[in-house]
């Protein structure tokens, strides 16, 4: 069993900056990495980035190339993206989620809020 707390939503004026945080405790050994989705009203849920815990493999979706850095503290076990530019469009629920294998995740967080104003 996994557990993801997840910290650092809020509302931010477009242009601003966020930093999410996700700190994992229980059955991580030996996991791929993390990875955090969002879901905005009315739209599925997407992954937005992702990496390793080695740190040698990112992933971003095209809209946030450039703006989104996802890190990891491999000590803490804690997972982090930081958000910059931030528009209107990035308003959603953030999701962090436990990357078992490259492309499998088995447990997510609760959610935080995002919400950029224009």
């Amino acid at each position: 069993q996994v557990h993801l707390v997840e910290s650092g939503g809020g509302l931010v004026q477009s242009g601003g900056s966020l930093r999410l945080s996700c700190a994992a405790s229980g059955g991580t050994f030996e996991s791929y990495g993390m990875g955090w989705f969002r879901q905005a009203p009315g739209k599925e849920r997407e992954l937005v980035a992702a990496v390793s815990w080695s740190g040698d493999s990112t992933y971003y979706v095209d809209s946030v190339k450039g703006r989104f850095t996802i890190s990891t503290d491999n000590i803490k076990n804690t997972a982090y993206l930081q958000m910059d530019s931030l528009k209107p469009d990035d308003t959603a629920v953030y999701y962090c989620a436990h990357r078992r294998y490259a492309d499998f995740y088995d447990y997510v967080g609760q959610g935080t809020q995002v919400t950029v104003s224009s």
